[in-house]
């Protein structure tokens, strides 16, 4: 710990001194126009009892501050990957800490929640489903994006990383609840993990159809006209996927129950009750997931035991026409050999009489085998 502090401190200097040397400076936000081509501010606003604020100076994250520290109410501050030059002059700001910063710039993170000083710093992984006519063993199913969100008591700072998961209806539905609104920014990262986890019960249900598809494909594969043992990559790919989807869901379980049982000056009580909803959904899509996974773990040692099988089959019908086929092979090496006193050389009906024994005894051992299903 001492370690992270001393760390902690020889960068906060050196951050704010390379800020004052060089001032950042911020790109209103319009609704009109495409902020990526030179801005990761996607969306900034202040809100005060539950209400936006009309008012130009709260479209730059400096200006919403002051209009917070004069006012009152918290500021909301939308990010889509910023570079470090872009968040450098927010970080300094709200006064975040580096280490989370770090992560927010950088992505790619586990689903977590920290707290530093008077900061709550939660990432969570979203998952979009991706439409598909057909799985197949290359197929796409689950896309995986982030959003980090630094909750204070004055501000809410949401970056997002991936070109889904966004944010912006979730703010106009918000809008719409100025009630909601009106508890501050622990509603906003309630409203966030809300979103988030309904996004993983829809997934989880389109990926349960796909699921059952390739089941009912490996069980009947006669009624696809599929060749055996071709369906193991599809299972292999669908459980690859599902392992994705399960390593955004369940790391998040530990941060929900935090949220949702453990007292936080930076979270309103009556919000605190609804953190409790969210974690019973994921909770519940967990199981969904963790199902997923045993079950195509039985689809696939189930296809797996049918290749073998099939195998198996094949051989025994090998061996089978192997046996018919012993005996002409057998009479007629005899017969082949040159011998002047050999059994019914000179008998005029022997020929004759020899191919008939042969085709009775073959004709028995095939019906014999065909009737114990070798053929």
């Amino acid at each position: 710990m001492s370690m992270i502090r001393d760390l902690t401190a020889a960068v906060r200097p050196s951050l704010r001194h390379s800020l004052r040397k060089t001032p950042t400076t911020y790109t209103s936000y319009d609704p009109t126009r495409d902020h990526s081509a030179s801005s990761a501010v996607v969306d900034c606003a202040v809100y005060r009892d539950g209400r936006r604020i009309d008012d130009r100076e709260c479209l730059t994250p400096r200006g919403a501050m002051r209009q917070v520290r004069e006012s009152g109410g918290f500021a909301w501050i939308g990010l889509h990957e910023p570079t470090e030059a872009e968040f450098a002059g927010i970080a300094a700001e709200f006064g975040l800490h580096p280490l989370a910063v770090e992560d927010a710039v950088h992505a790619h993170q586990r689903p977590k929640l920290e707290r530093y000083d008077d900061t709550l710093f939660t990432v969570f992984k979203t998952i979009h489903y991706i439409e598909h006519a057909e799985l197949t063993a290359t197929s796409e199913v689950v896309e995986t994006g982030e959003v980090m969100c630094f909750t204070g008591p004055d501000f809410v700072i949401t970056v997002r990383h991936g070109g889904q998961g966004s944010l912006r209806n979730l703010r106009h539905r918000l809008q719409g609840e100025p009630e909601l609104l009106a508890k501050g920014p622990s509603a906003v990262l309630h409203a966030i993990a809300d979103h988030v986890v309904d996004g993983y019960i829809a997934v989880a249900d389109a990926v349960e159809l796909d699921i059952d598809q390739l089941e009912i494909d490996v069980f009947s594969p006669a009624a696809k006209g599929s060749t055996r043992g071709t369906d193991t990559g599809r299972i292999y790919q669908l459980k690859r996927e599902v392992l994705e989807f399960k390593r955004a869901v369940t790391p998040l379980l530990r941060p929900m129950q935090l949220l949702s049982e453990r007292p936080m000056r930076l979270v309103d009580p009556d919000i605190q009750k609804y953190f409790r909803d969210v974690a019973d959904h994921l909770a519940r899509v967990q199981e969904q997931v963790v199902g997923f996974d045993e079950l195509l773990n039985s689809i696939l040692q189930a296809n797996l035991a049918q290749a073998t099988v099939a195998q198996n089959e094949d051989m025994r019908k090998i061996t089978s026409w192997a046996a018919i086929v012993a005996v002409p092979t057998a009479v007629c090496g005899v017969y082949g050999m040159n011998f002047k006193y050999m059994p019914e050389l000179e008998w005029k009906y022997g020929y004759p009489m020899v191919l008939g024994a042969i085709a009775v005894i073959c004709f028995t051992i095939h019906r014999t085998l065909k009737r114990n299903g070798w053929l």
